[in-house]
């Protein structure tokens, strides 16, 4: 039997669980002190939505999603930030719960658009945006400092 899928905000209580995802996502160890300092600031923050998927027993993903007002969409727009699913609980349904939160918090708000930005290295991650009903319609350009 499926275990049900309880969604809920992520609170500083959450943040040994999202750094741990943060990292694995990441694929290295972050700096905990300023992540810590990030994710209290970013969760209490009205224009940031920060979601975790949990189940009766563990967390099983989760999801950052940040609003602002843009010039030229006239209005706010939505770019999920993280999206992270554990490997095991893949394909499950669980992502999708997750996007549908977004999709409503957009809805309620009034947004725009709503985008997401995946790494070249995570090829599986356009069929998989693609499949949520993300359209594939910009690129985007990055300067590391």
């Amino acid at each position: 039997m499926k275990s049900k899928i309880k969604i809920r905000k992520i609170q500083s209580q959450d943040l040994d669980f999202v750094y741990k995802t943060i990292c694995e996502l990441e694929n290295e160890v972050l700096d905990f002190e300023v992540f810590e300092t990030i994710l209290n600031k970013n969760i209490s923050n009205p224009k940031y939505l920060y979601l975790i998927a949990e189940n009766e027993i563990e967390g099983l993903g989760f999801i950052s999603f940040h609003t602002q007002n843009l010039l030229h969409h006239c209005g706010l727009v939505g770019e999920i930030q993280e999206f992270f699913i554990h490997q095991k609980y893949r394909g499950q349904g669980v992502g999708r719960v997750l996007i549908n939160e977004i999709l409503n918090f957009a809805e309620q708000n009034n947004l725009k658009s709503i985008e997401v930005t995946t790494n070249k290295k995570r090829v599986e991650n356009v069929a998989i945006y693609e499949n949520l009903g993300f359209t594939l319609s910009h690129n985007k350009f990055t300067i590391y400092r």
